[in-house]
């Protein structure tokens, strides 16, 4: 019979705490949950708990107390929400393994609506946090942390599939094979996030629509960062940085529409911002520094603004694949190539500038000429080429380029 230092009540509505710990009545969280009624608490103290895969069917509270450890043993799942509203707290979650069958996770949220997911450590695990059809949760505050050695035994950090109406905010993710994922799931908030040294992506996302990302670090990714097939994006106050590798983006946007890039910092990147099949978008006031191409801009892009950016220090501003025209406009950008004038001390240049150089055009056609980047001949023929236009896209231009960057 339990005792009331197991089982205690709370003031209020008759709900309860119910507390765990090694060696008292209630020793598992297992028998702590077959206990439970709605709006109870499960106090989880300091210690480590192996037990079979955990299903929360109620809605209860969790919380860990000190050094509360779940542990899946390399073999299951650890901890599986099938109710609603259900609040999970401070625990470490640990040692979930891979499988090539089924998409283990630490924790797993299933058909659920309205819980939150806070301050947990989930170390170890295949898939961290794994959201299915699922909505209007909170995923905050957690840090998810991979240790596959290769990235095909590694899960996703954060994933969420077929969900809606999510905030995942101030979660610190590494080591996973991407560490953001979303598919098929809109009106999500991303926001203050640090998703670092995943083994592919640090943010992936397809298929869904009117999402905003603010204010998130995405640094040393594999592959950067992809943003695919959705509609409405917003991505503001971001950091993209030292993305690194033969094919590896700061942003990579493809089949993009109607959304909108602004005042994030492009640094270090093997290419800073790759739009293909993009339409209709707002790039502004961001900063691309130092990066291999700043901006590579595909043919199909259309109808694009580049306004007020920063181009600084990147081995080639502007790229493309359309030897002919640009259906995107750049203006008021700021270019640290820039060498024109400015009479009437506007603040702007007098003479357009083109910021597609000679060089970049040959090396979309053959990159292996890359190595000729110093070479005195390509100084003399990029010097021709901006007198008298005949490769570079003659309506690529930047008409009113800033004398000096501030922001907007």
């Amino acid at each position: 019979m339990l005792l009331f230092a197991a089982v205690l009540a709370l003031a209020g509505g008759g709900a309860r705490r119910i507390v765990v710990a090694p060696g008292g009545e209630v020793p598992t969280v297992a028998a702590a949950l077959r206990l439970a009624r709605p709006g109870d608490t499960v106090l989880v103290t300091p210690g480590v708990y192996r037990e079979p895969r955990l299903e929360v069917t109620v809605p209860v509270t969790i919380i860990g107390q000190g050094e509360a450890i779940l542990d899946g043993g390399g073999a299951h799942e650890v901890l599986t929400l099938r109710a609603d509203g259900v609040v999970v707290r401070n625990l470490t979650i640990r040692n979930v393994g891979s499988s090539m069958t089924e998409d283990r996770a630490g924790i797993r949220l299933d058909r659920v609506r309205g819980c939150v997911i806070a301050d947990n450590h989930l170390l170890g695990t295949f898939f961290g946090i794994y959201a299915a059809r699922s909505s209007d949760c909170v995923l905050s505050g957690n840090l998810v942390e991979g240790h596959a050695a290769a990235q095909t035994a590694a899960g996703n950090g954060i994933h969420l599939f077929s969900s809606r109406g999510f905030t995942v905010s101030g979660n610190r993710i590494r080591g996973h094979r991407d560490g953001i994922y979303l598919e098929f799931s809109g009106h999500a908030a991303i926001l203050g996030n640090d998703s670092r040294d995943n083994f592919r992506y640090g943010l992936h996302f397809m298929y869904s629509d009117s999402c905003e990302y603010r204010h998130n670090a995405f640094t040393r990714n594999g592959a950067g960062v992809a943003v695919m097939y959705s509609r409405r994006v917003t991505m503001t106050g971001n950091r993209f940085e030292d993305n690194q590798g033969a094919a590896a983006y700061g942003l990579l946007l493809k089949e993009i529409k109607d959304s909108r890039i602004d005042g994030n910092v492009m640094a270090r990147n093997t290419v800073g911002l790759f739009a293909e099949g993009v339409d209709r978008s707002e790039i502004a006031g961001n900063q691309f520094l130092g990066n291999g191409w700043a901006v590579r801009l595909m043919a199909d892009a259309t109808d694009n603004g580049f306004r007020r950016n920063r181009f600084e220090g990147n081995t080639f501003d502007v790229a493309t694949n359309s030897s002919t025209s640009s259906p995107s406009t750049f203006s008021e950008n700021y270019w640290d190539g820039y060498t024109g004038y400015d009479l009437n001390h506007d603040g702007f240049g007098d003479v357009p500038f083109r910021p597609v150089r000679l060089f970049s055009v040959l090396v979309e056609q053959n990159e292996p000429l890359i190595i000729l980047s110093r070479s005195f001949l390509l100084d003399l023929l990029e010097a021709a080429e901006r007198v008298a236009p005949v490769l570079t896209p003659e309506t690529l231009i930047d008409s009113r380029p800033l004398m000096r960057w501030r922001r907007s």
